[in-house]
């Protein structure tokens, strides 16, 4: 039997206030990452394989012992966002609305003047703004407090980018955010899905994060699951003998999220429909014990996605890069996919530019549905030889039949969440 403490509502079994029957797609999608600003540069980065992790250059950084990073480069944030949104706001809210913007763009949405609660926010993040709070505060340190702006109060808190992006789009709906784990990349979208069952026609929503100014580096450096490997190849190789570790990242990806029918009048495409999510927590003890909870997180997806495991056509695997938490993550796959398991392409693009917290898993999602799109997994960059009974795509991407996709996201912290997409055939809707 089931623990009914844990279980999560199917898609047939909706709250008070909630109706099954609104499907939730994405409709727009925009990205802000190490290997592209966009989706199609960021596509084609991806299925490529590149690898862009390379040493840390952010100013005050090169002491420190973390080398190899995943830096977004060449990002212009005035070419997306107005000055006066960006004087108030740290590096992940500009990552954000920016990633925010294109997605927008992408969708052909924007508030309706007589609705203006049609449209809500939903983000997380996992550090906030780092790099703003520390500028203020050697401000306050070197020169008085005086001296510290105005904005401090706010740039720094996690849902700065929520606000922002609700106050520059006018968008006056339902507004959430998650300090989270990295899992809450994948929480943010149960979130979002929830708040359009309930009857909101659209949601913005997502994760970025800003994580490589020198406190917030000086904050990482306490995790023992960091890697601190000086070779950009060699830094982040999960489900290898190699594994030493992951190599953080920064960036992030927004999506617009909608009730299909309102998307259906509106014309738009769905690129792809949220059909199921679930969330644990295990605790950070030890990742032995993730094994437990990232597969119930998988059944109960999968149970609300109404989907077989056997219809699972690739894994967005978490893969931290630290042998137990490997281990635990292909035993999960195993105990909740059952024979398919060992069958099943398993990717992590991630390793090609790094793991980004909380964005990490909205990345993925990016990632997913263009792969869903373009009938292609892509391969795991760097990654040669694995050790798991896992069919992990390595080399170069692989053309397949993909029509359900199954994205997995684990915290430091000890959450879990998994994400079920599905490819939406044209014209369905």
């Amino acid at each position: 039997m089931r623990d009914q403490s844990t279980r999560d509502r199917s898609t047939h079994d909706a709250a008070p206030g909630e109706s099954s029957a609104r499907r939730t797609v994405i409709t727009g999608l925009g990205v802000i990452a190490p290997n592209g600003i966009g989706a199609e540069p960021f596509w084609k980065a991806v299925v490529g394989g590149a690898s862009v992790l390379g040493p840390v250059t952010r100013e005050g950084c090169a002491h420190l012992p973390l080398r190899v990073a995943g830096e977004v480069r060449d990002f212009d944030p005035a070419a997306l966002v107005d000055s006066k949104f960006l004087v108030q706001t740290d590096r992940f809210s500009h990552f954000a609305m920016a990633a925010a913007e294109l997605a927008l763009d992408d969708a052909r949405l924007a508030a309706d003047p007589d609705d203006p609660f049609g449209i809500g926010v939903v983000t997380a993040a996992g550090s906030g703004g780092g790099e703003f709070g520390q500028s203020e505060l050697q401000q306050l340190w070197g020169k008085g407090p005086s001296f510290v702006g105005p904005y401090q109060s706010i740039a720094w808190f996690y849902a700065a980018s929520t606000g922002q992006i609700s106050i520059r789009g006018g968008f006056r709906g339902p507004c959430g955010v998650l300090a989270d784990d990295e899992a809450g990349g994948l929480d943010a979208f149960a979130h979002a899905r929830r708040t359009i069952r309930r009857g909101t026609d659209a949601v913005v929503v997502g994760a970025t994060e800003a994580p490589l100014a020198p406190y917030s580096v000086v904050c990482q450096l306490g995790y023992p699951e960091l890697s601190l490997e000086e070779e950009p190849h060699r830094a982040y190789l999960p489900f290898t003998v190699d594994a030493r570790g992951f190599s953080p990242a920064e960036g992030g990806a927004m999506f617009v999220l909608e009730d299909a029918d309102a998307a259906r009048r509106r014309g738009v495409r769905a690129r792809a429909e949220v059909a199921g999510h679930c969330a644990t927590f295990t605790g950070g003890d030890g990742w032995e014990d993730s094994r437990q909870g990232l597969a119930r997180a998988i059944r109960g997806a999968l149970d609300e996605a109404g989907c077989s495991a056997r219809e699972v056509d690739v894994v967005f695997a978490d893969a931290l890069g630290v042998p137990a938490a490997d281990q635990a993550e292909a035993l999960a796959l195993a105990d909740a996919l059952g024979p398919h398991a060992a069958n099943v392409p398993v990717t992590a693009p991630k390793t090609g530019f790094g793991r980004a917290y909380s964005a990490s898993s909205a990345l993925d999602v990016a990632a997913a549905v263009l792969a869903l799109e373009h009938g292609v997994v892509p391969p795991t960059p760097n990654v040669t030889e694995v050790r798991h009974d896992l069919d992990v795509v390595t080399g170069e991407a692989r053309t397949a039949a993909l029509d359900t996709a199954l994205v997995l996201s684990r915290g430091l912290m000890g959450g879990n969440a998994a994400l079920v997409l599905r490819r939406v055939p044209d014209g369905e809707l």
